[in-house]
């Protein structure tokens, strides 16, 4: 029959018997549809790939025994992205004692992963140091084996951070204006700031598990309230944190749809670490209250003919019993105005028809899928008017309203719909279906976003136009942090990248290098970022945004390890390592503040201040070497302003560059600033061993530099001297200096203000300087470790070693295990080992012993941001040294 068979020719008859039975082969289905959607229809939670916002993605294996890990990395030959090797996940089938592994779910942070099987166990891992090993942190020998506990929704507590976000770009007169605002999480919030997860079993129970702050895990339970057993058999759940609690959102299989508000309180609702070393203190323990505002909603599956706005009550009889529930999510509409009044949150679920499933003969074709929403209002609660005429009322009674679901219009396809997205925090619902096709909507409207509706106003990606080509590679996928990118899961267990395009195209597969610059430009209007420090220079230590819009441009520019970037992006680049030397110091003198016994200074520590006392120093004399150079250079046109002009516009100086902005030259004068507390700070310290020698070394560094620090920093004044003239003269106050310091940094570029300035110092500074200095010494140095040139020599370097980017020390060629090893060696994340970690987006390395060994070194990386991720804000992932 499936073949088109004609059954009038089985029974040999030229007269039809028109049994009306379809003589057409039915059209083909993706492979593996028929089983995602049972899997869908039986459970809730059964995500089988998850992308962290750490840029961990995580996703179950083919034989549902095992958890691998890929990230997104660029790859060091070339500087394309990629997905990276696969690492399975350490111990899951020993932890899950072998049982079907169903469930991925990362914490908001992206930090940690909670992986659950199909009898509701749950095992927690966490990213200590590098994507790709990941340690456990709960085993699932703490759950019971009960088919009855398999988990139907999840949820991780928000943590207690506000994030700077946008809620749209609108162009106005000609440029773009935006709409920041600080968004805050919503509560409960652990007190200790540790992992909570909050969970519904299919037999209507809710538990919490929670990591006190001594690393081990406990939980609580309470039982949802049900007016009948057979609500008990829940088959999915949706939770969301609301400003009024936990908004809970339960399917059963007697197909009922019902609410709940659940409030976590603590005992103690605070958490003070320091004041546990005074006096011990509880840790906090969690309580449910259970707020039973319960809606039962029924629901009909609209009719084939069913058109949006027509009545809901017109419905065929057996329609219902053909589609199942295959998702209950809980939509929480996005706000620009965290101070207001939250807009109600919708319920949506899918309903889906099963590929094979037998229609009658009579039905016209029916949705594969349909989504249905319901809109949470309150309603005043109206009592009957007889209620009036009782004499013992006094007064009007004040009555709370009561809870309704509102339907909204159903949004049916003729595809299967296999997974829904929130994105953008709810800007965007992101509708992936069975073909492999991906349409973003208004969650608003519940239109589609086409990307020429309005090009004045941008709201997301989807909505200024950028879309995922059509591919058919498979029914489960994950996007990552900014959806521009999403990874696909086959039948197969083979993981596909897929990236977003624009709807314009690109130009001979090249996009416009001019756009680059906007975009860039664009990145420092919309975070506020002010480039001129020539005051408030202080402002640069801390400034949240600086490091990410320098590493963009760093990044934009990159093309290979072993090829120089573009020169746009080289200025960032170097001022990114200055911003690691120039914070590094004054966490050097104050990392052991604070420790009730002495310790001894930890030899790494030290190591790191040498390697970066020497970069320091070596980037100090090669910008002097090229300034000597360039006033040479310039030397026969010292009469001639026009013609220097000119020749300076076709110069490219990284160091001219450096020099001019004031926010390289600012960490400069930081980093000598710290190179003269080594003296003072450290000169009695009690130093033994490794310790000893290292301080020595820097100190001899000092001492034998061809520049002395004094007269370095009396060479970054009269720059600075130059500026403010070069400004003062042009009339430039403080309200324009943005803009050519904008340029400097942007572009690369000399601004025309400035030629004065680049003419002071090459005919007065540098002359002055040369009595001061060491030239020769200069001259004869070696700057190829630098990374910064285009010459050979740099190249040839880059070719043969590698740098370590944290502590700036060349690293040599050694022998080292297999990142399965170093997982498997780190699983209980107490065991040190060397490690040699590669940073998923400038490509350079960084090694050591992890953890480190004092409690010193450990709170050192911490405080520097290095734990996780490079000086560029790309995170780290461990690279086997074998593969080198």
């Amino acid at each position: 029959m499936e073949d088109g068979i004609n059954v009038d020719d089985l029974f040999g008859e030229s007269a039809s018997l028109e049994l009306a039975l379809p003589t057409t082969t039915a059209p083909p289905t993706t492979k593996g549809l028929a089983q995602r959607l049972d899997e869908m229809r039986l459970v809730g939670c059964c995500q089988k790939i998850a992308w962290s916002k750490l840029g961990c993605i995580a996703y179950i294996s083919q034989d549902s025994s095992r958890v691998n890990v890929r990230h997104l990395q660029c790859r060091p030959s070339d500087g394309k992205w990629v997905l990276s090797d696969e690492t399975p996940l350490p111990q899951v089938a020993e932890a899950h004692n072998g049982h079907t592994i169903v469930h991925l779910s990362w914490n908001e942070p992206g930090s940690e992963i909670a992986v659950v099987d199909s009898s509701g166990r749950v095992s927690i891992y966490s990213i200590p140091f590098a994507l790709n090993g990941v340690n456990g942190i709960r085993q699932a020998a703490f759950d019971p084996d009960d088919d009855g506990a398999q988990i139907v929704g999840m949820m991780w507590l928000n943590q207690h951070r506000s994030v700077h976000s946008f809620y749209q770009a609108a162009k106005v007169q000609g440029r773009w204006a935006y709409s920041p605002f600080r968004r805050r999480p919503i509560g409960p919030f652990h007190p200790a700031n540790k992992a909570a997860l909050l969970c519904v079993t299919r037999s209507g129970i809710m538990k919490l598990l929670y990591q006190n702050p001594d690393a081990r895990w406990a939980e609580i339970t309470v039982e949802l309230n049900n007016t009948n057993h057979s609500d008990r058999l829940l088959t999915h759940a949706a939770l969301v944190a609301t400003q009024a609690g936990i908004l809970i959102a339960t399917h059963s299989s007697c197909q009922k749809i019902s609410l709940y508000r659940v409030n976590i309180q603590w005992n103690p609702a605070q958490w003070d670490p320091a004041q546990q070393k005074q006096a011990p203190q509880q840790f906090p323990v969690p309580s449910f209250r259970l707020v039973h505002s319960k809606v039962e909603v029924p629901y009909n599956i609209p009719s084939a003919n069913r058109t949006a706005g027509e009545n809901q009550d017109d419905q065929l009889p057996f329609t219902n019993s053909l589609y199942c529930l295959t998702s209950l999510q809980i939509i929480l509409p996005a706000s620009d105005n965290s101070a207001g009044s939250a807009p109600n949150p919708w319920i949506v679920a899918v309903f889906s028809i099963p590929p094979h499933a037998v229609l009658p003969h009579q039905q016209p074709q029916v949705p594969s899928s349909v989504i249905v929403r319901w809109q949470l209002d309150s309603a005043a609660l109206i009592l009957h008017p007889k209620f009036d005429e009782v004499t013992s009322r006094k007064g009007s009674l004040q009555m709370k309203p009561k809870t309704v679901l509102r339907r909204l219009d159903d949004i049916i396809s003729d595809r299967h719909v296999v997974s829904i997205d929130q994105m953008e925090y709810g800007n965007v619902l992101a509708i992936c279906y069975d073909d492999g096709s991906v349409a973003f909507y208004d969650p608003k409207t519940m239109t589609v976003f086409n990307g020429v509706d309005d090009a004045n106003t941008v709201t997301s990606l989807a909505q200024a136009g950028f879309h995922y080509p059509l591919e058919s590679s498979g029914l489960h996928i994950s996007f990552s942090p900014s959806a521009c990118v999403a990874v696909s899961l086959d039948s197969e267990g083979h993981t596909h990248l897929r990236v977003m395009e624009h709807s314009y195209g690109a130009e001979s597969g090249l996009y416009d290098e001019n756009a680059q610059t906007a975009f860039i430009n664009e990145v420092y209007r919309a975070l506020s970022i002010n480039c001129n420090f020539t005051m408030e220079q202080e402002k640069l230590m801390n400034h949240p945004y600086i490091p990410r819009a320098l590493s963009i441009q760093a990044a934009l520019g990159f093309k290979s390890k072993y090829k120089p970037r573009n020169f746009a992006s080289v200025a960032p680049w170097a001022i990114l390592q200055l911003r690691q030397a120039a914070i590094l110091y004054p966490f050097f003198f104050q990392y052991n503040k604070g420790v009730q016994t002495a310790e001894p200074h930890d030899p790494d520590v030290l190591r790191m201040v040498l390697g970066n006392t020497k970069w320091a120093l070596d980037f100090a004399s090669y910008i002097l070497n090229e300034l000597f150079d360039l006033a040479d250079e310039f030397e026969g046109l010292s009469s001639d302003q026009e013609a220097f002009t000119q020749k300076l516009k076709s110069t490219t100086s990284l160091p001219l560059i450096i020099l001019l902005s004031s926010m390289s030259r600012a960490f400069l004068r930081f980093i000598c600033r710290g190179l003269r507390g080594i003296h003072a700070g450290y000169a009695s310290a009690p130093l033994t061993g490794d310790a000893r020698i290292y301080y020595a070394e820097i100190c001899q560094t000092l001492d034998t530099c061809p520049v002395r620090i004094d007269v370095y920093e009396k060479f970054l004044a009269s720059v600075d001297s130059a500026v403010r003239h070069a400004y003062h003269g042009a009339g430039f106050g403080d309200n324009e200096r943005p803009g050519p310091e904008k340029e400097l940094l942007i572009s690369s570029r000399i601004p025309p203000v400035l030629i004065t300035a680049v003419s002071a110092i090459l005919r007065q500074t540098m002359p002055a300087l040369k009595s001061d200095v060491d030239r020769m010494a200069i001259y004869m140095g070696d700057y190829s470790w630098l990374g910064l040139g285009s010459d050979p020599r740099t190249e040839l370097y880059k070719r043969s070693r590698d740098v370590d980017i944290i502590k700036k020390i060349p690293l040599r060629a050694v022998s080292g295990p297999s990142v399965a090893e170093m997982n498997q060696s780190s699983k209980h994340g107490n065991n040190q080992g060397y490690l040699r970690r590669r940073c998923v987006r400038c490509c350079e390395i960084s090694d050591g012993t992890y953890p480190p060994r004092t409690v010193l070194a450990f709170r050192m990386i911490y405080k520097l941001g290095h734990l996780r991720a490079c000086i560029c804000g790309g995170m780290w992932t461990l690279e086997s040294v074998s593969d080198q």
